[in-house]
């Protein structure tokens, strides 16, 4: 990833200073929590969760001590509430936003409607059945949580140019079923359900300077526009921060994108921050430095966007990231775990974590 600067260049210099400068004199205990430091500078932090941190009594702890928000990874995905017809599973969900609730972390909700993880079932059901799922399931969900979350992911990664629907949408059986209007009809009717919850449309890869980063943003934009001139209650856009070196990117255009998202009045979250370091040396010494500088870049820039207002991880130590799975995947017998997370698999705090706290720390808006 090339180095970043804004749109009128005046980010340079939060780029230029050094990863793991010196932590300032505030007491012990917000100094060794990511989110005190993000919430003492104006910034929400926290990360999604799994279902590991039930059984991982060392990982939770790392929620409790550093999260200011957690983001649900798996529970409120359709496939785990709704794995089979009949009855929907919400043990998961409820497990975690009792875990929030006692430690009085916010959740928020991931997510509603996805054209991806859908159930085999539910593709198979007709036209008419699938409409009438659609909208029952929403109000099933959001009546559920209704007022307890913090935010809803309403809709999920609208966009995937590589499918070649018109307008660059991903396709899928809510796509198939109502084509670009899903999206709308989903805010609208989880909005008939619940005033109260902030609701965020969440999208992948807006960072690529690619013909896919590209054509995502231009879709985004335009339906962020289509929403509001709609009257859809759409206060936030989620950019999921998967940071991935291996595709081109270009910093004065990506914040062009960034500030005209910001003028359509929402606020903005980096719902799903990590840096993917396949593309980086074996040397862990080396590679955890250039994920640091590759994070640092990314959030100085990003958070002198006064729309910017949370940032959060996916996942908080290496191994748990998805990431991890990927490597198996593609190479089953690879000696080389990723490193994408603040913490490594022991819980402690590696060079990103020193640069997201830096970020924080010296973020100025403009």
């Amino acid at each position: 990833m090339t180095t970043m600067i804004s749109r009128r260049g005046t980010l340079a210099a939060l780029a230029g200073s050094a990863v793991g400068a010196a932590i300032p004199s505030f007491a012990q205990a917000e100094m060794s929590s990511l989110g005190a430091i993000a919430a003492q500078n104006g910034f929400v932090f926290g990360a999604a969760a799994g279902p590991v941190i039930e059984k991982d009594a060392p990982y939770r702890q790392l929620y409790v001590d550093h999260a200011k928000i957690i983001t649900t990874d798996v529970a409120l995905k359709m496939s785990r509430v709704a794995p089979s017809p009949g009855e929907k599973r919400y043990e998961e969900a409820d497990r975690l936003l009792k875990f929030c609730n006692d430690h009085k972390i916010p959740m928020r909700g991931h997510c509603l409607i996805w054209n991806e993880w859908v159930p085999a079932w539910i593709k198979s059901l007709s036209s008419s059945e699938r409409e009438k799922f659609f909208d029952s399931y929403i109000d099933d969900v959001v009546g559920r949580y209704r007022g307890q979350l913090h935010s809803w992911d309403v809709v999920n990664e609208p966009f995937w140019p590589g499918h070649k629907a018109p307008g660059g949408y991903r396709v899928g059986p809510w796509y198939d079923m109502f084509g670009p209007s899903y999206v709308q009809r989903a805010f609208k009717r989880a909005g008939s359900v619940d005033q109260r919850t902030t609701f965020v449309l969440n999208e992948a890869h807006t960072e690529r300077d690619d013909d896919t980063g590209r054509l995502i943003r231009e879709g985004l934009l335009r339906l962020v526009d289509e929403l509001k001139q709609a009257g859809v209650r759409l206060q936030a856009v989620g950019l999921q921060g998967h940071l991935q070196p291996r595709y081109p990117h270009d910093p004065a255009r990506f914040m062009d994108f960034v500030h005209a998202l910001a003028e359509r009045g929402v606020d903005i979250y980096i719902t799903e921050f990590d840096v993917r370091d396949d593309t980086f040396p074996d040397d862990v010494k080396a590679r955890d430095a250039m994920v640091a500088e590759t994070g640092k870049k990314f959030l100085s820039q990003m958070l002198a966007v006064p729309a910017v207002k949370m940032v959060i991880a996916w996942q908080l130590a290496d191994n748990y990231s998805f990431y991890r799975d990927v490597e198996r995947q593609r190479n089953p017998s690879s000696q080389r775990t990723p490193r994408p997370l603040p913490f490594d698999e022991n819980m402690q705090r590696k060079p990103l974590w020193y640069a997201m706290a830096d970020a924080f720390r010296q973020a100025k808006r403009v």
